[in-house]
């Protein structure tokens, strides 16, 4: 088995079901999220549209992973959940399908965020919605904030990765 060494080793797929190799986000800086349409922090979907129009530009890449692993506030299939945020936020940065973030199905790519930057008190479990993950151009991981850290709190650490 081979070492994976960067977030660009890994495949997601986007939320109509096609295959979003991270490889093509190489040289960005990506912010990386696990998102509910149904949860207390769903309003951070205008701060997270907000940071990609903002710097979109300049290399950010805010990409959406829908989860239903916290209070089921995610409970629709793919249709709806984009719908929902188109509809409501007008998001137009890439939703991914919906994915577990913990526990034995967890997406690889989760496994290893969480694995390189843990949270409080050393804990890799992620923890609620809105948890975000900062990667730089090297595709490192160069941060990791609670779902109460408001996206625009996260401005400063944006823009010294980019």
């Amino acid at each position: 088995m081979s070492t994976i060494n960067t977030v660009y080793d890994f495949t997601a797929e986007t939320i109509d079901g096609q295959p979003a190799p991270l490889a093509d986000y190489r040289d960005k800086v990506l912010l990386i999220v696990n998102t509910a349409s149904k949860c207390g922090f769903t309003p951070q979907y205008a701060g997270l549209e907000g940071l990609w129009k903002k710097y979109q530009d300049r290399g950010l890449v805010v990409l959406g992973f829908p989860c239903n692993q916290f209070g089921a506030q995610e409970p629709g299939d793919s249709e709806e959940i984009a719908n929902f945020c188109s509809l409501t936020y007008d998001i137009s940065f890439p939703m991914m399908a919906k994915i577990d973030v913990n526990g034995p199905k967890v997406h690889p790519l989760y496994a290893w965020l969480k694995h390189q930057k843990k949270g409080l008190l050393g804990s890799e479990s992620v923890k609620w919605n809105f948890t975000k993950f900062l990667i730089d151009r090297h595709g490192a991981v160069v941060g990791r904030y609670g779902s109460t850290v408001e996206p625009k709190e996260l401005e400063r650490a944006i823009e010294a990765a980019l």
